[in-house]
């Protein structure tokens, strides 16, 4: 019974972020220039729109990451601590990955556009865009590895 509950709402969260996506999107990508920039370049309306979008959707991610894998050691722990090291070396693993691709960031300031821009343009920043990036690299190369390796051994069960 609670694993159909969970299925019910996990399946329409997904379904209620799928929507407002689309629909962002929509508004991003048809809705209009910017006068100032017509005929220059693209410069969409709804730019805010979308990064705002997008923070809220890293920001639940990220929480519920850190909830979900902090809630899981605790309820594992007392049943099988061995099991509970293992997800907490995971938390510590992922924290550990993005203090090293912050550490590896440049600093190098890069050549923007407009005097708003280089409030953003100081190592702190910079070192920032570049841990997420790696970040997601890295992350992006372990689900392509992990889909792999499930394949393969899949196959060779067979």
């Amino acid at each position: 019974m609670a694993v159909t509950k969970i299925r019910k709402i996990s399946s329409w969260v997904l379904i209620l972020c799928s929507v407002i996506t689309l629909a962002v999107l929509g508004l991003f990508f048809f809705g209009g220039d910017n006068e100032p920039y017509k005929g220059e370049m693209w410069n969409p309306v709804y730019v805010d729109l979308l990064l705002y979008w997008q923070y809220i959707l890293f920001g639940v991610t990220a929480l519920a990451g850190v909830l979900l894998g902090a809630w899981q050691f605790a309820s594992s722990f007392k049943n099988n601590p061995k099991g509970g090291i293992m997800g907490l070396a995971v938390l510590v693993l992922f924290f550990a990955m993005l203090f090293l691709t912050y550490t590896f960031g440049g600093t190098t300031p890069v050549n923007v556009l407009n005097s708003e821009a280089q409030a953003y343009n100081v190592p702190f920043w910079l070192k920032i865009t570049d841990m997420w990036l790696f970040s997601t690299y890295i992350l992006t190369g372990l689900v392509i590895l992990a889909i792999i390796t499930g394949s393969v051994k899949r196959i060779i069960s067979k």
